[in-house]
């Protein structure tokens, strides 16, 4: 296996985890979402909702380079692509 492979594979495996603890953040949101409304609870929605979006869009590209990088495609043609 080369080092391109490794860094590919690790590459999913970082996705994979985001998408965990994306998952994560999500259940957290809903528990969050029972307290009574105040000013702490509102920051917390907001600030949580702008993590899991983040979190879904850094594991959404290591998802992609990391395939890419496994078959062998350049990154030119996966940004291209869907």
């Amino acid at each position: 296996m080369n080092k391109t492979k490794i860094l590919a594979v690790l590459q999913i495996i970082l996705a994979g985890l985001l998408f965990l603890a994306s998952l994560v953040t999500v259940i957290n949101f809903l528990f969050i979402v029972f307290r009574p409304e105040t000013i702490s609870v509102v920051n917390a929605l907001i600030g949580q909702g702008v993590i899991v979006i983040c979190m879904m869009a850094l594991a959404r590209i290591l998802l992609k380079k990391g395939r890419s990088g496994l078959t062998g495609t350049n990154d030119a043609d996966a940004s291209s692509g869907s």
